[in-house]
């Protein structure tokens, strides 16, 4: 008999700050509509993710995947980097 997995929620979002130990924070974008006008509206939510392996840096497009509770705010893990975000400093070493 095949093992079952719980349904795990996921996200997909940009990081945009990884300047703490195995943590990184995750903005999510989404559109909603606008309860009187209808209208779409864009929300942004940020959730703090853990990065065990400190592969994640600011810019990269990350999917992240809902987990038990790791700290006090964080309650997500980075399942896997979608897109890498440019090197800044490449280009100028290149130059040189």
């Amino acid at each position: 008999m095949e093992e079952r997995t719980p349904h795990r929620k996921v996200k997909t979002g940009t990081v945009v700050s990884d300047k703490m130990d195995k943590t990184v924070v995750v903005s999510v974008q989404r559109t909603a509509k606008h309860p009187l006008y209808g209208k779409p509206v864009l929300k942004v939510k940020k959730y703090m993710a853990h990065d065990g392996a400190e592969e994640c840096r600011v810019g990269d497009k990350v999917q992240i995947e809902e987990t038990r509770p790791l700290s006090r705010h964080k309650r997500w893990r980075v399942a896997q980097i979608i897109e890498r975000a440019p090197v800044l400093g490449a280009a100028r070493e290149d130059e040189a």
